[in-house]
């Protein structure tokens, strides 16, 4: 960067000092994140709100049988028959998707649950035609913060990922969704309400016996893990065996919230004003992947304001300054920037936004999204060593699905270099060491796990061990 002009260099040192996340600062936060999740158990709760899933056990990899799972999530609705088979860990998958409409996000409550209805409809035709068709158990991938009193109920607590439909929050979505279902006549019975983050921990536990934590870094991110009922103060009063294990959805896109530990921004501050939930999902806003590219943009649009600092003079930058038009892709474009010149990122400018960038430009742009990325990285590893540093895990498989953590570049390494950090391991002796505590790509949650939540939710109902699990109403 020698050749990058002397009030851009300011702006780049500024920049590092205002995104990079030390390792004391790393161990600060994971300490505050495990007294957090405690809290989010106890009786008076906390930020996070740690679900309770009535997901009791681990698959054992010969689970059997014929399941719907449905997925909806930020951007996609996805509608998938999976067949369990005999063969141990082994699953056959036919899959469709369809693109969830922007208008549906703010529009009305029957609107969305009709087109989730649709879309099933749709499938279910497609692959079975329309007549002599048999009930088909389905795992519905509802992947926002519930509460569950039993395992086919879900109480919405707010909207996540940019949705904000009125009278559905504080509302169980289910008599919506089987109301939407039954409209149309299609068989079809809701047997679990599941989080993405749970389906990921029983997918990827299904196929690695080693695999202890579910984790989502996509659009929005959270993590769910396995407790035993006897740390979770507030399910006592259910009496329930102390050493009997819960899936529990953390939802910790909502940790601190209350600002004590995380570096904000001030750039962080504008996103969490201008967002429908203002001071809710502190930790989400800071790592997903919703909110990076909006973070890159708001950063660009400060500097070329600024009187003092030299950016994109004299272009038109309107485009630029329209809210959530970059996406996280577009920084992992910049990252992936295999040009020493950069020459993608400066095609990328000109076609996307119209601004030509000179080369000084471009490195500052660069450097902006390498902050970004890392930050996000770094911040996520904090939540997985909290959950380890509760459980006493030492070593564990940490299953991770989701577009920023499958997709963006360098994201894994830098999480785990930030794990190392925290949990202070020895270095590694040769490259193929294993570190103790691995987070690898997950197997498909929303799709295979909702299937196996199903395929064991309906065992502990004909093991006649349903108390707690299903609504009383489903046993009349």
């Amino acid at each position: 960067m020698a050749d990058v002009p002397k009030d851009l260099m300011q702006e780049i040192k500024r920049l590092e000092e205002m995104f990079a996340v030390d390792t004391a600062k790393l161990k600060s936060i994971t300490e505050h994140f495990v007294k957090e999740l405690a809290k989010g158990l106890s009786v008076e709760g906390g930020s996070i709100p740690m679900n309770p899933t009535w997901c009791m056990a681990f698959p054992t990899g010969y689970e059997t049988g014929t399941f719907l799972a449905l997925d909806m999530g930020g951007t996609n609705l996805r509608v998938c028959e999976i067949i369990l088979t005999d063969e141990k860990s082994e699953f056959d998958i036919i899959q469709s998707k369809y693109r969830m409409p922007e208008e549906l996000k703010s529009g009305t409550s029957d609107e969305l649950w009709e087109y989730i209805a649709d879309c099933l409809q749709q499938f279910v035709e497609s692959h079975h035609g329309t007549k002599d068709l048999e009930k088909l158990n389905l795992g519905f991938t509802f992947s926002y913060p519930a509460t569950q009193d039993y395992i086919d109920h879900g109480v919405l607590q707010r909207w996540t990922k940019g949705f904000d439909i009125d009278g559905v929050e504080g509302h169980n979505v289910v008599p919506m969704f089987e109301a939407a279902i039954a409209k149309r006549g299609v068989p079809i019975k809701l047997t679990a309400l599941i989080n993405d983050t749970t389906g990921t921990l029983i997918a990827s536990a299904y196929t690695d016996t080693k695999m202890k934590i579910g984790c989502i870094f996509g659009t929005g991110c959270n993590a769910a893990y396995m407790e035993n009922c006897g740390s979770i103060p507030k399910l006592a009063h259910m009496n329930l065996p102390p050493d009997t294990p819960m899936a529990i959805n953390c939802e910790w896109g909502a940790f601190d919230n209350e600002h004590k530990v995380l570096p904000r921004t001030p750039y962080d501050i504008i996103i969490d004003k201008d967002s429908p939930r203002p001071g809710q999902q502190a930790f989400e806003k800071m790592i997903a992947g919703l909110y990076l590219g909006e973070l890159f943009r708001l950063v660009l649009v400060d500097l070329h304001d600024n009187k003092e600092v030299h950016i994109f003079e004299g272009q038109n930058i309107d485009k630029l300054r329209k809210a959530y038009t970059l996406d996280s892709s577009f920084l992992s474009m910049v990252e992936e920037d295999p040009f020493e010149n950069l020459s993608e990122t400066g095609d990328l400018f000109q076609n996307k936004l119209g601004i030509i960038a000179t080369h000084s430009e471009l490195e500052l742009i660069r450097r902006l999204a390498e902050l970004i990325g890392t930050r996000a990285a770094r911040l996520s590893s904090c939540g997985v060593a909290a959950i380890a540093t509760k459980k006493g895990y030492e070593t564990c498989h940490v299953g991770a699905d989701g577009s920023v953590f499958n997709k963006y570049p360098h994201f894994k390494q830098r999480g785990a270099q930030a794990l190392r950090e925290i949990l202070d391991w020895a270095p590694k002796k040769n490259s193929k060491e294993e570190d103790p505590i691995e987070i690898l790509a997950a197997e498909d949650g929303s799709g295979v796990g909702a299937a196996l939540i199903a395929a064991l939710t309906l065992k502990r109902v004909k093991e006649g061990n349903m108390a707690g699990i299903l609504h009383p109403e489903n046993f009349k």
